[in-house]
């Protein structure tokens, strides 16, 4: 079995964070992951947030969990960092969900394989379509038609990781 087949059969979602930051240097690798990722033309609509800030990490957990309606709880599980990716709707509009879907997707794997745990949040539309998310965007100087298409829980697992889920029947189909 190839290496990246081994990583994609034991990357798990992680619920549980310890409270130490990744090396910048893993950091660093995840985010490079990311911006290889495939994309519609070659267009490369989206773009990447590495929030280490815990001041603006905690607000981004409050606007998520706002969205949510449940103010009472982290929904990054309590990783220490957050990495948020936007497309830029207008750059492919038929391809931009797709295109910054796939950037999440390579960071988790690559995190995976560095032996860092993440989690995708959902609700990054939600965050940074309210005025408090656009104008954490303008203070980061992004901006642009940009949509949130993803937040990813990135930090060093406290628990164990769960066993996969039997896969299920009638998942592939051959057409010879």
């Amino acid at each position: 079995m190839s290496d990246i087949l081994q990583t994609l059969k034991e990357r798990r979602s992680c619920r549980k964070y310890k409270t130490e930051l990744i090396p910048q240097e893993t950091l660093d690798k995840i985010l490079e992951a990311g911006t290889f990722a495939a994309s519609g033309m070659g267009k490369q609509s989206a773009i990447i947030v590495a929030i280490t800030n815990k001041e603006i990490r905690d607000k981004i957990s409050e606007l998520n969990a706002r969205v949510m309606g449940k103010t009472d709880i982290d929904p990054f599980y309590g990783a220490p960092e957050i990495i948020v990716v936007l497309a830029d709707k207008g750059n492919r509009p038929t391809t931009y969900i797709h295109d910054g879907s796939l950037v999440l997707g390579n960071m988790m794997n690559e995190a995976e394989s560095l032996g860092v745990a993440t989690c995708w949040i959902h609700r990054a539309k939600e965050v940074f379509e309210s005025d408090e998310g656009k104008a954490l965007l303008a203070s980061w100087g992004i901006t642009g038609d940009y949509e949130g298409i993803g937040n990813l829980a990135v930090g060093f697992a406290d628990a164990p990781k769960n066993a996969p889920a039997p896969r299920k029947e009638n998942y592939i189909y051959y057409v010879k």
